[in-house]
């Protein structure tokens, strides 16, 4: 009898004990996080590529310029980052907004096949706009016998507020020097350089606040000839209680509740509850055959 009354009593021990160390875990609504007695998790988390393509509704095919930079605008999906390329040439990007994106690209001499690739904050491609096929009839071209372009191997690049963003560009063709400036999208002006030969340089600037910003380069070289390149700036962040960091994936933070415990503690305590009307009944009816045994 008593070894059965301690059985119960550690059965009922157990599973209180099991309920007990679930309770705090269960009650993860507060805003201190990591919480005691919780499991807290960060993590980058690689969801799949973009599936949805970018279209191009400007320009049209068959059209023909003398003059650059043209507008590239077109339909996207929000969020994503449009990479515009001519010849399979990036020559500029921007962050799709409110479902569209609009932009201006340089053109090369002779005929351009413009396509739009969409990224997301992971850089992960998702799959080609149609392709538009537009002319540049380039008469400075004709006249100079090159004509002055600007690139990058980054179309977005993101730094803290406060620290230093070094942005790598790269300047060809034309005749030096050349004439730089560069709007890094903040208010704060253009930024006015020159530079004697053609080439990679670094351009820099310091955002003070979180966001995404359009930044322009433009270049001109000793004969009056010009390029525009687009880009997209990030101060890392959080912009409106959205999580923006620069393309460099997604952190999130999530609270796993540990139900496994509560999965064992429910059938022992069934079994103690069992246990325990069993052993109520024995007493009982172990006390009214003692009381008929007296009688």
């Amino acid at each position: 009898m008593n070894r059965l009354k301690r059985a119960i009593e550690m059965l009922i021990a157990v599973a209180g004990i099991l309920v007990i160390s679930t309770v705090p875990v269960a009650g993860l609504g507060s805003t201190q996080n990591p919480q005691s007695s919780s499991l807290g998790l960060e993590a980058t988390v690689p969801g799949a590529a973009p599936t949805q393509a970018a279209t191009i509704g400007t320009p049209a095919s068959g059209q023909v310029f003398n003059t650059i930079p043209i507008t590239v605008a077109g339909l996207c999906k929000t969020g994503l980052l449009i990479k515009v390329f001519s010849n399979n040439v990036f020559v500029g990007s921007v962050t799709c907004t409110n479902g569209s994106y609009s932009l201006k690209v340089d053109l090369f001499s002779g005929r351009n096949d413009l396509v739009a690739r969409v990224y997301d904050a992971l850089d992960q491609q998702g799959p080609d706009s149609n392709v538009v096929s537009v002319t540049f009839n380039d008469a400075q071209f004709i006249q100079f016998g090159t004509h002055v372009t600007a690139s990058s191997n980054y179309a977005r690049l993101g730094a803290d507020p406060g620290s230093v963003l070094s942005w790598p560009v790269i300047i060809s063709g034309g005749r030096s020097p050349y004439a730089l400036s560069v709007d890094w999208g903040d208010g704060n002006g253009s930024d006015l350089q020159t530079v004697a030969f053609a080439g990679q340089i670094n351009i820099t600037h310091t955002y003070t606040q979180a966001g995404v910003y359009t930044i322009v380069v433009k270049a001109s070289d000793a004969n009056g000839t010009s390029a525009y390149l687009q880009l997209v700036g990030v101060g890392n962040g959080k912009i409106g209680g959205a999580l923006n960091n620069g393309g460099q994936g997604t952190t999130v933070t999530k609270n796993v509740v540990l139900w496994q415990p509560l999965v064992i503690a429910f059938p022992l305590m069934l079994l103690a509850f069992w246990l325990g009307q069993r052993y109520e009944l024995f007493t009982i009816r172990r006390s009214i055959e003692a009381s008929r045994d007296q009688s």
